[in-house]
């Protein structure tokens, strides 16, 4: 995988780069019609139709592919038809062939190509694409699409580029680094996939205009200190000000330096680092009850 880069044939495609698509079997391939879904736009709105989610709207239509993230089929070798774009996911996806004759997507690994087979189960052999209970990985291999529950699916790595290290394992628990820097200890009947999320330049890619955010149904942002003071609490003033308070939302919520996850969360015993802090570059550790 590569960045593309074109032209400056106007300021829009000056600043902007793309995907080359390298990893894909054939760009041109139609999804899997038995494997999709009507995805259906909310707009931001929830069941009673007013917004909760801010500057969401428009974009192009999508159609949602199912993907395979418990791999609870075990013991029957999958071969790897075409690795796929999905729009959903800022990863690409991989279409699985069974022996059986049923066929999934999965999330596409860093390394894994057309015509090679994977196989997940209690015993299987280490390699990429190959999905096993933490009690049987390697320690010191890279994971994704961990589960956080038994048979619950993966929840964690699951995004262009993520990764997971197992660290350690006991009898029970097994200790796991994620890709944000925290340190967490899952049961090692929790299934993963060996290997790195693909699509790993994702992260440099540059969108470099606003229609490409509109695409994705981005709608414009409006800065709080250039409203009115009705419509937000750094609205008003002579000219241009600087807010005269914290940043924060519309709501008034702090938008800065403030935790968001639930102190009472049954989890948090079982993370043993918290992860990196954006704001000061530095691990946050768990306070101490």
């Amino acid at each position: 995988m590569g960045v593309k880069v074109y032209k400056p044939t106007s300021p829009g495609r000056r600043a902007s780069s793309v995907n080359d698509f390298a990893e894909l079997t054939d760009k041109r391939k139609r999804p899997e019609k038995s494997l999709c879904e009507r995805l259906c736009r909310t707009g931001g709105r929830n069941h009673h139709g007013r917004i909760t989610a801010r500057h969401r709207g428009g974009g192009a239509r999508r159609i949602y592919r199912r993907i395979d993230f418990k791999r609870s089929k075990d013991g029957i070798v999958g071969k790897v038809v075409a690795i796929e774009y999905d729009p959903n996911r800022t990863c690409h996806i991989a279409l699985i062939e069974y022996a059986d004759g049923e066929k999934r997507y999965i999330l596409a690994p860093a390394g894994l190509k057309a015509g090679e087979e994977i196989e997940s189960g209690p015993v299987v052999e280490p390699k990429v694409g190959n999905a096993m209970p933490l009690k049987g990985i390697p320690t010191g291999l890279d994971v994704h699409n961990v589960e956080l529950n038994i048979g619950q699916g993966g929840k964690f790595a699951r995004s262009a580029g993520a990764s997971a290290r197992l660290m350690s394992r006991s009898d029970s628990w097994a200790i796991l680094v994620l890709p944000s820097g925290e340190m967490r200890e899952v049961r090692v009947e929790c299934r993963a996939t060996i290997g790195q999320i693909g699509n790993v330049e994702h992260q440099n890619l540059r969108w470099g205009k606003a229609g490409r955010m509109r695409h994705k149904g981005r709608r414009p942002h409006v800065r709080g200190t250039a409203k009115n003071p009705v419509a937000h609490p750094l609205g008003g003033g002579e000219g241009r000000s600087g807010g005269g308070r914290h940043p924060c939302s519309a709501t008034g919520k702090l938008a800065k330096g403030g935790r968001t996850r639930s102190p009472n969360k049954i989890t948090n015993k079982r993370i043993l680092r918290r992860r990196k802090s954006k704001r000061y570059g530095q691990l946050v550790l768990p306070k101490k009850k």
